[in-house]
């Protein structure tokens, strides 16, 4: 488990190095809010589309050859991305590069199999809160370096992350073990590799039902805070890339500490199910808090209260996990990050002209807040799923 934790870690810090200053690097190439906002929605967009198609033949290929593979073509993508986003010089370069890096990027499809691979049921929603809690120190570490370094110059977080990138490269061929033995393997098909077939394939798993639909309503509602986040709070409270980077960081240690610390306590307490439902309330009133309000403090102040928003997605998956034979756990899991890579596809699609409708609004003014009261509706929406799923006792 410490191999993969690790793994994920330097993985995480060297993504979320890029977050703060991805907006600002689309924001170079345009003359206004409105198309930095739209432009930047495209960048969001290509890399979307290309991971929505890459994530299960990826996964399906995982299944085959085992994860460590994978993982590593994954980390030479991720560096590959950085550098050539460093040197862009013109908007179809960048969209070019992100296209090609989303179609080789599914680590965190392939880690949560890795987790699968080692863990038995009953320990999953505990261990997949642990690789979660990766994901947030890499949150904590990266945006805030990420704004530092992108306060001094525009290009260098790119350059580091890319480096961060070739560092877990090196690690992962010289040091990570496989984690799925021979036994344990299945022939590779193409029908796998098919994002449509993957989601029908999960559609048919037996007592996830309704699931599926909480994780495209979370999903969808998390890519667009995601691709709402950096470009609303400089509209409404005039931040650059560093206060966005401390911002982002927030969210990362509240993650850490629920997901790291609290989650196996919780579990301890609720059922996985009830915590989802927990979880999905509190996230639906923090969406909105967000969205109103109008001092940025109030920004961290939602963050440090919505721990129980962070529960969520290890709860979901863990019940997806269970309802998989060990043989399909890469399929499903790449399923489950398609829905989740579908929803980054449609996200752009909605946060991009949300937010060329507000930019040109006062900075303060609530109806800047406009992409993340969508996002609260959806929440709201999956709780309602997720409340019937436990009412259908599946």
């Amino acid at each position: 488990m410490r191999f993969i934790l690790l793994a994920v870690l330097i993985d995480m810090v060297s993504i979320g190095l890029i977050v703060p200053v991805l907006p600002a690097l689309v924001g170079s190439f345009t003359i206004n809010p409105a198309d930095q906002s739209l432009w930047f929605g495209v960048v969001m967009f290509a890399f979307g589309i290309a991971n929505f198609f890459g994530s299960p033949l990826l996964g399906a290929l995982s299944d085959h050859y085992g994860r460590r593979p994978v993982l590593l073509l994954g980390f030479c993508g991720l560096a590959l991305n950085f550098f050539a986003t460093a040197l862009s010089t013109a908007l179809w370069v960048l969209i070019a590069v992100r296209l090609v890096g989303g179609a080789m990027q599914a680590n965190a499809a392939v880690a949560n199999a890795y987790v699968a691979d080692i863990t038995p049921p009953e320990q999953r929603a505990k261990r997949f809160g642990m690789l979660g809690a990766m994901f947030g120190l890499g949150f904590i570490i990266g945006p805030a370096l990420g704004g530092l370094l992108g306060s001094i110059n525009l290009h260098l977080p790119f350059f580091v992350a890319g480096t961060l990138a070739l560092v877990n490269l090196l690690y992962g061929y010289f040091v990570l073990p496989e984690s799925l033995p021979q036994e344990r393997r299945r022939p590779f098909k193409w029908s796998a590799a098919n994002p449509i077939n993957t989601l029908r394939s999960l559609a048919r798993l037996e007592g996830v039902g309704l699931l599926i639909l909480v994780v495209g309503c979370t999903g969808l509602a998390q890519g667009v805070l995601y691709n709402s986040w950096v470009l609303h709070n400089q509209f409404k409270f005039g931040w650059s890339s560093l206060e966005n980077g401390w911002s982002l960081a927030a969210v990362g240690v509240v993650s850490v500490l629920v997901q790291g610390v609290l989650l196996g306590r919780l579990l301890k307490r609720f059922t996985a199910q009830r915590l989802a439902v927990i979880g999905l309330v509190s996230s639906t009133i923090a969406y909105a808090a967000w969205g109103a309000a109008t001092e940025g403090w109030m920004i961290y102040a939602v963050v440090f209260c919505n721990l129980l928003g962070f529960t969520v997605t290890a709860s979901i998956q863990s019940l997806i996990s269970a309802a998989a034979d060990a043989k399909h756990q890469g399929e499903t899991m790449g399923s489950v990050s398609s829905i989740t890579s579908f929803m980054a596809v449609i996200a752009p699609l909605i946060s991009a002209p949300l937010l060329g409708m507000v930019s040109h609004l006062p900075a303060g003014d609530w109806a800047i807040g406009t992409p993340l009261y969508f996002g609260a509706v959806l929440q709201g929406a999956g709780l309602v799923f997720a409340w019937l799923h436990i009412r259908r006792g599946v």
